[in-house]
């Protein structure tokens, strides 16, 4: 059962959100996930406020045409990364291995990837990924998410567990 990845990109980032710096990562996500097929749906630069941030993605993996939500920012350790906390918040269920397996391919590039907070998990139907906020970075954990993205989004449309 083949399902179209229709997604939205997220950048979480308050001076982008402020106007004071351009997005750079989520432009980067948005060609990425088109190479890969995907219809980006919805592209947002938020704030790293808690709840509004909670809230957005609340709305985003609620709507009917979204099966994929990825957000890129704030998932390091400065008092305002507040990406995974809201995320953990709506979420229905981690999938854990994702994050994971970001983190240990990443890390053998740099040691910084340790440091990520990165969480995933399901809503509503789509999935919800947290990538890092630099272009560098999505580039690199896009590339570790991109051969299960299919899979993952026919799963939650109800389709086989048998890899497509």
């Amino acid at each position: 059962m083949m399902v179209e990845i229709r997604a939205a990109v997220l950048t979480v980032s308050d001076r982008s959100a402020r106007g004071e710096r351009g997005d750079e990562s989520g432009p980067a996500l948005a060609e990425l996930l088109r190479e890969a097929g995907a219809a980006v749906v919805a592209q947002e630069v938020v704030s790293d406020e808690l709840e509004p941030l909670a809230e957005r993605l609340r709305a985003l993996a609620d709507r009917g045409d979204v099966n994929l939500v990825v957000t890129t920012g704030g998932t390091g350790l400065s008092p305002r990364d507040n990406t995974p906390e809201a995320t953990r918040a709506v979420l229905e269920r981690e999938v854990p291995g994702i994050p994971e397996a970001m983190r240990a391919e990443t890390l053998r590039q740099t040691p910084a990837a340790m440091l990520s907070r990165a969480v995933c998990g399901t809503r509503s139907g789509a999935l919800l990924v947290n990538l890092p906020g630099s272009p560098k970075a999505v580039r690199e954990c896009f590339a570790v998410i991109r051969p299960v993205l299919a899979h993952a989004v026919a799963q939650l449309a109800g389709g086989d567990h048998e890899k497509e």
